[in-house]
């Protein structure tokens, strides 16, 4: 059972406040990227206690994500998106101050780590609620013909957060290695305020009924029963794992290759991945809305991941700015092939009540993806070679593209009939 369907004006209106929402919480985290290895090495933390940020702060995503995608389908996306954003920001905010403490001197050692895993552990448990919600409120606001090109527009969001967020994060570095995390704690917190005066709830009173009469974990076993959604799951989680690998050493990386400061290192991270981010988003928001339609899942997503792996394979062989950044953008144009497409095959492959639930298990695939990279490359990093992390992920998308060929998932269709010849 669904509601009435909306007309387009006011749909291509909610669409456009659910881009906006989605790309400012995005530039809320991805302002940390290029401070956050920095910063660690400021606190006396090694690589590897690094990592555990973003590891504790994935795994309570990989619990929560379902839940909350769950919960969006009985009490309303609206809410539950609400509750997201604001967790993001007070868990930046506890963040940021523990981490100012530790700087000053006031905390140290265990302490420090513990109390900043913990920070970390909260947001996670909360933030799980806006990733899983904003794609069924999208899914909602879309016929299977769009669905594609729906998912691409989020793509476009997170990437356009990407673009912008690494640039400000080393700009705002200039005023302190923590000034960028009271950013994140703050634009969460105006970001929610914003969705709540502005964004419209997308589940109706109707469906909401005919959800809570259904037992949410039978609904959850029954996609993880559909051989194509376990696939693209697991696809999901290893190339998550691949990218957030990237990420999580890229900063190390840079600033051991190049012999930069901390300060130093914060602000040509940065650059760099606003030139990864500023394709990516180029891809995800122009030629993917086109290709989503017009070339079948079974193509976009081995391509992808072909793209993604050539690009990690070639960060290990670069030293230069310019070098490193080209072989960023080369990974950034796989990512966002790769990211949108498997949104789409997913959603495409639940029936139009399931969309909560599927997002939420892709939420929490994406989160085991988050949770186990950071630990395997800091740890291949810290203790096999700074190219190892690199080398690593080439080899896992490659592998995992191969898998794909041999296996041969069920890809459900996205190519309509009358789009099928050439525009």
């Amino acid at each position: 059972m669904t509601a009435p369907a909306p007309s387009p004006e006011t749909t291509k209106r909610a669409k456009l406040i659910l881009f906006f929402t989605i790309f400012t919480a995005m530039l809320g985290l991805s302002v940390l990227f290029p401070i956050i290895a920095p910063l660690s090495r400021e606190l006396g933390l090694s690589a590897v206690q690094a990592g555990w940020f973003s590891t504790a702060y994935s795994l309570m995503q990989l619990v929560f994500s379902p839940f909350w995608g769950a919960r969006s389908e009985r009490q309303g996306r609206k809410p539950v998106l609400l509750l997201g954003l604001v967790g993001f920001a007070l868990s930046f905010g506890l963040f940021g101050l523990f981490a100012t403490m530790g700087m000053n001197g006031a905390l140290g050692g265990t302490l420090l780590f513990g109390l900043l895993v913990a920070s970390r552990l909260l947001g996670g448990m909360l933030s799980s609620a806006t990733l899983p919600t904003a794609q069924a409120m999208m899914a909602d606001l879309s016929s299977e013909a769009d669905r594609a090109g729906a998912m691409g527009l989020i793509g476009a969001a997170f990437g356009l957060g990407v673009v912008f967020g690494p640039a400000l994060g080393g700009f705002l570095s200039g005023f302190g290695l923590v000034a960028p995390v009271y950013f994140s704690a703050a634009l969460g917190l105006l970001t929610a305020v914003a969705a709540y005066f502005t964004l419209p709830e997308t589940r109706h009173a109707a469906d909401r009924t005919a959800a809570s009469r259904e037992d949410a974990g039978a609904a959850r076993r029954q996609l993880l029963s559909s051989q194509g959604v376990m696939a693209f799951l697991v696809i999901s989680a290893l190339y998550t794992m691949a990218s957030v690998l990237m990420e999580q050493t890229i900063a190390f990386y840079v600033g051991d290759v190049m012999h930069l400061d901390p300060q130093q290192t914060a602000k040509t991270v940065g650059m760099m991945l606003a030139f990864f981010g500023l394709l990516s988003a180029a891809v995800q928001g122009g030629a993917m809305r086109r290709l989503g339609k017009t070339v079948p899942l079974s193509r976009l997503i081995p391509a992808g991941m072909l793209v993604m792996g050539l690009g990690m394979l070639l960060i290990p062989l670069m030293g230069s700015f310019w070098a490193i950044t080209a072989a960023l953008c080369v990974v950034g144009v796989g990512t966002a092939v790769l990211g949108p497409s498997l949104s789409t095959a997913l959603s495409l492959s639940a029936g139009r009540d399931g969309q909560g639930a599927v997002a939420g298990l892709n939420s929490s695939a994406l989160a085991l993806g988050r949770m186990a990279g950071p630990l395997v490359g800091t740890a291949l990093y810290q203790h096999v070679s700074w190219h190892a992390p690199y080398y690593f992920s080439g080899g896992l998308l490659l592998a995992l593209l191969a898998v794909t060929a041999l296996v041969r998932p069920p890809f459900p269709n996205n190519v309509q009939p009358e789009a099928g010849a050439p525009a």
